[in-house]
C-alpha cells in the first residue's frame, strides 16, 4: 500500500521514501518483530531492484506481499498440525487475546491450533480471556470461534485463576510478538500471569508462533522493548470516560513471560521444548536449511 502511494519517478528516490515509511511502521510496534522481518523482507527486494524502473520495483513489491500472505497462511497452517497433538479431546482451552485469522494472514497461530484440533474431530471447549483494555478476546477470539462454531465462553480477565482452581482448564495456548533466543515470550499484556497461573495448577501452557517470530539476536526477554500507550485506553471504555478526570494510569502494552513457564513452542517445523536455548537454536538452523 505505501509502495504504491510513492509518487517518485526515480528507483533510488522511490527506495528512500520507501525505507522511511518502513522506519515508520516499525516505531509503530517495537515489541512485535514479524513486523520488522516482513517489512525488511520488502525493502531488501527494491534495493535489490535499484536498477530497475519504479513500476516494475512496484510490482514485485505486490508479488511479494501476495508470496508473504501465502505463506503465512501455509505456515499457519502447517502451526495447527503440529500443535493439535497437544490439545486433548474433550479439554478446555483457554487463550489469550486474538491470535487467529483477524491478527496473521489467515487462519492464526493459538487459533490455528485450536482449529486443527476441532477440525481433527477434538469435542474441545474454548475460554477467551476478555483482554483488557482493547477487549481482542470479547471482540474478535469469540467472533472468529463462534463463526467457526467451534463452543467458546468469554471470561473477564482476573477469572482465569478460580477456574484453574476448580480445575475448568485443560490447557492453555498462547500467540507471541516476540520469542527471545532463551525462550522468554513477549505477548499482549496479561499472557505472564495467566502463564504463572498455570504453572501454579500444573496446566501445559503453549505458545504458537512462527520461526519468524523469534529474535535470535535478542538473548532474553529482559532486553525486548515493552510498548507503553496512553491512559485513554484504561480511563475511557467505549468512548465514555470511566476513571476520574487526570488519573493516573499505567499502560504497557506487551508483557514478558519468562521461558520457564512455557511447556513448548509450537511451529511450523515443529514443537520446540525445553531446553529452549538449544532448541530454538536447532529449530531456527533447520528452518534456515529448508529455505
Amino acid at each position: 500500500l505505501a509502495a504504491g502511494c510513492i509518487r517518485a519517478k526515480s528507483p533510488a528516490v522511490f527506495i528512500a521514501r520507501l525505507r522511511e515509511i518502513g522506519d515508520e511502521l516499525l516505531l509503530a510496534r517495537p515489541t512485535a518483530v514479524n513486523l520488522r522481518w516482513a517489512v525488511e523482507r520488502m525493502i531488501g527486494l527494491a534495493e535489490g531492484m535499484a536498477e530497475h524502473s519504479t513500476e516494475e520495483i512496484k510490482e514485485a513489491l505486490q508479488q511479494e506481499s501476495e508470496a508473504i500472505l501465502a505463506e503465512d497462511i501455509a505456515i499457519n497452517r502447517q502451526m495447527g498440525m503440529n500443535g493439535q497433538v497437544l490439545i486433548p479431546d474433550k479439554a478446555t482451552v483457554l487463550t489469550h487475546c486474538n491470535a487467529g485469522a483477524l491478527a496473521t494472514g489467515g487462519y492464526g497461530t493459538a487459533l490455528g491450533v485450536i482449529r486443527a484440533a476441532w477440525e481433527k474431530g477434538k469435542r474441545i471447549q474454548v475460554i477467551a480471556d476478555e483482554t483488557r483494555p482493547w477487549l481482542q478476546g470479547l471482540r474478535l477470539t469469540a467472533f472468529e470461534l463462534m463463526e467457526d462454531k467451534i463452543p467458546v465462553s468469554v471470561i473477564a480477565d482476573n477469572a482465569a485463576g478460580a477456574l484453574m482452581r476448580r480445575k475448568k482448564i485443560d490447557v492453555v495456548i498462547t500467540g507471541a510478538d516476540r520469542i527471545a533466543a532463551n525462550g522468554d515470550v513477549a505477548n499482549k499484556i496479561g499472557t505472564y500471569q495467566v502463564a504463572v497461573l498455570a504453572k501454579a495448577h500444573r496446566i501445559p501452557f503453549y505458545v504458537a508462533a512462527p520461526l519468524s517470530t523469534i529474535d535470535a539476536a535478542t538473548k532474553n526477554g529482559d532486553l525486548i522493548p515493552v510498548e507503553q500507550r496512553g491512559s485513554e485506553e484504561i480511563a475511557r471504555i467505549g468512548g465514555r470516560q470511566i476513571g476520574p478526570t487526570g488519573v493516573m494510569t499505567l499502560n504497557p502494552v506487551f508483557d514478558i513471560t519468562p521461558a520457564k513457564y512455557v511447556s513448548a513452542i509450537i511451529t511450523e517445523t515443529g514443537i520446540i521444548r525445553p531446553p529452549f536455548k538449544k532448541n530454538i537454536r536447532e529449530a531456527l538452523n533447520r528452518g534456515r536449511s529448508r529455505t
